[in-house]
């Protein structure tokens, strides 16, 4: 029988604790109304949401105000200790004001609630607290029931912040989807990395970066090959003398012909060997798109097609380049 390991037993109690606590978090939501109410308020109005808090609160202030950010509500970071002491002055009229704190006692925060309240901004409050001054005070309570924290002594904020940090989560999903913000609206606030390049990357810009492989019907064997190679797409489109798209030569076309032995190679040509039903892809096609058609067919390259007129090719590599893949 394996021995028990005191290192795994706190590790895991430490989990089972926060998750029970996330979960006593999302039944909790229905037991007030200010939640809802706090997300309708926000979504009506007009300024910023203003996120204050002082040691790990702070930090998780701080997440919660660039989660927000990159989904549509603009927010900003003020440190509790900082705004006692001249930062006040970052809070415009139309802000909203959320101060995050466990206890909603603490020095800072017992001297910046009157001063919040004399601006006149609404003032929400995250706490689990919910007869703290800080509490009292505000015009909305976000409770984040909390029965311990996480670690051996129960004093570091573990399970606390764990539930602030979803209560945040919850919050801008939560405005995200009573705005209706979409996935071309985030896409503006995240145009860089793998995540944003999902969003708004075309084929169009993916194509042009190859020259653009192409032999007609009667295209010899060394002639095609020569293509395939020269190109270095690994295929080559077959147009007619219209510029109408006939078939695709890929390399593994080619293995497979050489294979067979019943073959004259001399009298073959490019109409002889082509595949006449080519995966296709519109230039306004996501590269994502193009990713998840060349997973599904087993491919390494579409032909690009707009208006019926061959336009190039995209290849797996542009997307693996591009840190789709």
């Amino acid at each position: 029988m394996k021995k028990k390991s005191p290192i795994l037993d706190t590790a895991c109690q430490t989990i089972r604790i926060e998750a029970e606590t996330l979960l006593a978090l999302a039944d909790s939501l229905g037991q007030t109304p200010d939640f809802e109410s706090c997300v309708k308020a926000l979504a009506a109005g007009q300024g910023r949401l203003v996120i204050t808090g002082i040691g790990k609160s702070a930090v998780v202030a701080q997440k919660i105000a660039a989660t927000l950010n990159s989904t549509g509500q603009p927010a900003l970071f003020l440190h509790a200790a900082d705004a006692i002491h001249g930062d006040l002055g970052m809070i415009q009229p139309a802000d909203f004001v959320l101060c995050i704190s466990k206890s909603g006692e603490t020095p800072e925060i017992r001297v910046l609630v009157p001063l919040l309240k004399n601006f006149g901004n609404p003032l929400i409050a995250m706490t689990a607290n919910r007869e703290s001054t800080l509490a009292r005070q505000a015009d909305y309570v976000l409770w984040t029931p909390v029965e311990q924290e996480a670690d051996p002594n129960n004093l570091a904020p573990t399970a606390s912040t764990t539930a602030q940090m979803a209560l945040g989560d919850a919050l801008a999903t939560a405005l995200v989807a009573l705005r209706g913000f979409s996935a071309q609206d985030f896409a503006k606030f995240h145009p860089g990395g793998a995540l944003g390049k999902q969003l708004y990357l075309r084929v169009r810009e993916l194509y042009t970066l190859h020259e653009r492989p192409v032999v007609p019907p009667q295209a010899t064997l060394p002639e095609i090959i020569h293509e395939i190679s020269s190109k270095r797409l690994g295929a080559t489109a077959v147009l007619d003398d219209t510029g109408r798209l006939l078939g695709i030569i890929t390399d593994g076309d080619l293995r497979r012909m050489l294979a067979r032995r019943d073959t004259e190679l001399t009298q073959l040509c490019a109409a002889d060997v082509l595949s006449p039903h080519p995966k296709t892809i519109s230039p306004d096609a996501l590269a994502v798109d193009a990713l998840a058609m060349l997973r599904q067919y087993s491919i390494t390259q579409l032909v690009v097609l707009e208006d019926d007129q061959y336009k190039g090719m995209v290849h797996l590599h542009d997307l693996v380049r591009e840190g789709l893949l």
